[in-house]
């Protein structure tokens, strides 16, 4: 039986239609997804939306929409975006589905039975624009949330809490006995801040928001959206016609491998989280990577400014593959990345037009107007491709291992120019009209070969071109969940029957570039 590998990407929020940050971690979430397929895991990906609280309530209300009607509409505009940009989701969990509201009123009995909820007066600070509650130090001068710059709302209710406090000691204990649940490891240390500075209960329940799953022990109050969301990667695991139980979610994929998510909201993911399924005495999610932020032209993206990129009008000029490349390839997975029209220009016409594209099509041309489209090993005794290729594998595993996912395409492309310079240096075409046809055949076998492989260490990255490269080598369709086996030199056939040639990424007019 296969390992089972569960991944998430966030539920994300449906105050607004689906944007570029939502789109990167989704990416990044479904490369890390197609490559534990290559490499035979059982794999679930999980992602959706988080359709609660007062802030959806508004957003509603401003379309003169009812609450439900409105997340329907945003919940399948993500929907339909992920499918724009080829992402392979098993799971799309919706916190209003009734399933889920089941789920969670299960998980929250089982938390109030433990003792850790309990009722009391709330006073302080909340950002309705982040859902959450916020300490005076943790706000920007005039009390600014530095990340919606809205000002954040005294606030003060009677509400239910959780016993966060009561779990630090046990949370800092998990932290040093699995060193790397916290991703990249420069994050832990910006985690482990904020418990030393003390974790305190937070309010679990809001009396003053009606868009919500009531309270099981008091149907005034309204489950608090975070609370709530969180147990969506444990309800998205339910299966058509399965008992709606907690205990059945468990026995799918849980505990999750890892949940991909902005730094934005890596405290509740690797602090109240972690503390919220001790108490239910479930297992822990084994990873939590916590990406940085995109940037356009150096500055902070939003609305407000106009300084936005909208993921609609980048796949639309560019294509699926294009618009996944560049943000893959571009951006350190973890760190703030930056996008400008010409770093997106560079990279599609140097790495996948250039390198990649030429490469392809210069080689195929060669074998169809010279060998009638069939060319096989001669045994010859250039092998320096081969023992690059057999590196370049490895290194490959040992980034996407780590979810090094810009370092696996480094390695990539140095091969890919590797190849490029091998393929320059032996001049086959010279060797066809010197009729050294033995040489020749070996070096464009050598190049297919080299191909091949690269089809399908691209797979994760840009499936629709690794597919296209797969046909033009005359290849059968890639498997997706068989294909890692036939990684290596010869490991499928000595000979290639190759289609004909076709370009598969048009170089980009720098002139007719609107985005």
């Amino acid at each position: 039986m296969s390992e089972k590998f569960y991944i998430t990407s966030p539920l994300y929020y449906v105050n607004d239609l689906p944007h570029i940050g939502s789109a990167y971690t989704t990416i990044c979430c479904d490369c890390i997804a197609r490559y534990k397929r290559l490499r035979k895991y059982d794999v679930c990906f999980l992602t959706g939306t988080d359709e609660h609280g007062q802030k959806i309530f508004k957003a509603a209300q401003a379309k003169n929409m009812l609450a439900q009607e409105h997340c329907d509409h945003i919940s399948k505009k993500f929907e339909e975006l992920w499918r724009l940009l080829n992402i392979h989701f098993d799971k799309f969990s919706r916190t209003t589905s009734k399933n889920h509201e089941k789920i969670v009123e299960d998980f929250f009995n089982r938390v109030y039975k433990n003792g850790d909820i309990y009722e009391a007066n709330y006073e302080g600070l909340y950002c309705e624009a982040c859902e959450d509650f916020k300490a005076e130090k943790d706000l920007l001068e005039g009390l600014i949330c530095p990340i919606h710059k809205q000002k954040a709302q005294d606030y003060k209710e009677k509400n239910y809490f959780f016993a966060l406090s009561k779990y630090q000691d046990k949370l800092v204990k998990y932290f040093d006995e699995n060193p790397d649940f916290i991703q990249p490891s420069f994050r832990k240390n910006e985690v482990l801040g904020w418990i030393k500075e003390g974790l305190k209960d937070f309010p679990i329940s809001r009396r003053s928001v009606s868009w919500g799953i009531p309270l099981p022990c008091d149907k005034t109050q309204t489950i608090y959206v975070w609370f709530d969301a969180l147990v969506g990667y444990l309800s998205g695991l339910l299966n058509e016609n399965e008992e709606v139980k907690l205990d059945t979610t468990l026995q799918n994929y849980w505990p999750c491998n890892v949940h991909i998510i902005g730094k934005d909201i890596l405290r509740f993911h690797a602090v109240y989280w972690p503390c919220m399924l001790m108490s239910a005495q479930l297992p822990l999610p084994k990873k939590v990577f916590g990406h940085g932020f995109l940037t356009k032209d150096g500055e902070k993206m939003g609305k407000t400014t106009g300084n936005i990129i909208d993921p609609y009008e980048l796949i639309n000029e560019f294509g699926t593959d294009a618009v996944r490349f560049y943000f893959l390839r571009e951006m350190c997975f973890g760190k703030d990345g930056d996008y400008t029209k010409e770093s997106f220009i560079n990279r599609v016409n140097s790495d996948l037009a250039n390198n990649l594209g030429n490469l392809l099509n210069r080689t195929i041309n060669l074998v169809h107007k010279n060998f009638n489209g069939i060319v096989e090993n001669t045994n010859s005794n250039f092998l320096e491709l081969k023992e690059k290729m057999e590196i370049t594998i490895k290194e490959y595993e040992n980034h996407m291992e780590k979810l090094e996912l810009k370092e696996a395409t480094d390695i990539v492309w140095q091969l890919i120019g590797n190849t490029n310079k091998a393929f320059n240096d032996k001049e086959p075409w010279k060797l066809i009209k010197n009729n050294d046809l033995t040489k020749a055949k070996y070096c464009l076998y050598e190049t297919l070969e080299v191909l091949r492989n690269l089809s399908i260490l691209i797979y994760p990255f840009i499936p629709e071109t690794s597919l296209k490269i797969y046909y033009q080598l005359g290849l059968n369709t890639l498997d997706s969940n068989n294909e890692w086996d036939k990684l290596g030199f010869e490991k499928v056939n000595a000979c290639f029957k190759v289609r004909e040639a076709s370009i598969i990424f048009p170089r980009l007019d720098t002139k007719s570039i609107k985005i």
